[in-house]
């Protein structure tokens, strides 16, 4: 990075076809820093790039379970420009730079065009490495579980859509010993507009992985209340481990389907196909989960949004379930 004055790349941590992930550290401090570099060279990349941008930049105040952005820098051939919300830049500055990256063609390699975001460092790599490395916790799940709704509905509450949440997106970090969840990746998020229920807002642009997708948004007509429907699929995945092999990259995923055959379908999908199924939670035994769980579970995956649970909504019944609390003992 050409900001080597202020950030030292030290290794490659990983790559999509979002773009590419970077370990570094701030030269001054010697602190370590994630850093995601997004090539903006056509329409789509931009898009992407500049939906992650507003949605961390509209945030006013930050959350510990939200990915905190230090700084963004927009790179332009070997000019570097700050453009971070730490430095407060003016709205119509910053719909400016919109403009002209949506507006530009990077047809000459040595003007290449990116966006550089810094942000905070995990040190725990994401939550589907974290948790198969592990034996099952029922505490830990239940500490994920209120930190990822809690998170969540912190992000309904600023007007702002995920639309990709699964076990890929979401960062492990490490503070006095206790493993901390940070939800990252908004490149398919949206920042709705206004200040009403995030719940009333309506999108049409199927986005996410299949896997996670609640039924309506197969269909192309959906709300927040998808969000809700991703950490059901997490929730349940997770505390009974079920997992399913990605074919593109071979790895192993936690993530809740349905099996015809040998062919996995996932649950939403399923449902659009069936509404009136049953899920059967828990899948794999009675004792791995206490009712209120699976009442709970059974919430956050209706097919139907209007009897879904919203994120509020799950933030309170999170608290009030049994499972993974320590059980006093009682004094005789």
């Amino acid at each position: 990075m050409a900001a080597e004055a202020k950030y030292s790349i030290i290794r490659e941590v990983g790559r999509g076809s979002y773009g590419v992930v970077y370990e570094a550290i701030v030269n001054q401090t010697r602190s370590k820093v994630a850093v995601k570099r997004m090539h903006c060279d056509v329409p789509e990349n931009v898009e992407l790039a500049l939906q992650e941008f507003w949605a961390l930049q509209s945030i006013q105040r930050q959350h510990e379970n939200v990915i905190q952005l230090e700084e963004c820098i927009l790179q332009n051939g070997q000019v570097f420009q700050p453009i971070s919300h730490r430095y407060r830049k003016s709205d119509s500055h910053l719909l400016l730079i919109e403009t002209c990256l949506k507006g530009r063609r990077c047809l000459d390699p040595k003007s290449a065009c990116f966006l550089w975001f810094v942000m905070e460092f995990c040190d725990g790599g994401n939550m589907n490495e974290y948790l198969l490395s592990r034996s099952p916790d029922a505490q830990l799940n239940h500490s994920f579980m209120w930190q990822l709704s809690s998170a969540v509905a912190f992000l309904h509450r600023n007007q702002i859509v995920h639309r990709d949440l699964k076990s890929d997106n979401i960062l492990i970090s490490h503070r006095h010993g206790s493993p901390i969840v940070k939800v990252a990746d908004f490149g398919l998020s949206k920042v709705c507009q206004g200040k009403g229920n995030v719940n009333q807002h309506r999108f049409s642009s199927a986005c996410g992985s299949n896997f996670f997708m609640a039924p309506e948004v197969w269909e192309g007509h959906y709300t927040a209340k998808a969000d809700v429907f991703a950490l059901g699929i997490i929730f349940w995945a997770m505390v009974e481990r079920i997992t399913f092999r990605d074919r593109d990259t071979e790895k192993e995923l936690l993530g809740t389907y349905i099996c015809q055959g040998k062919e996995l379908i996932p649950l939403g999908e399923a449902l659009l196909e069936n509404p009136n199924m049953k899920l059967k939670i828990p899948l794999k035994s009675k004792r791995s989960m206490p009712d209120d769980l699976c009442k709970l579970l059974h919430d956050m995956l209706a097919f139907n949004p209007k009897e879904r649970l919203d994120a509020f909504q799950l933030e309170v019944r999170i608290r009030q379930i049994s499972y993974g609390k320590k059980r006093q003992r009682s004094i005789s």
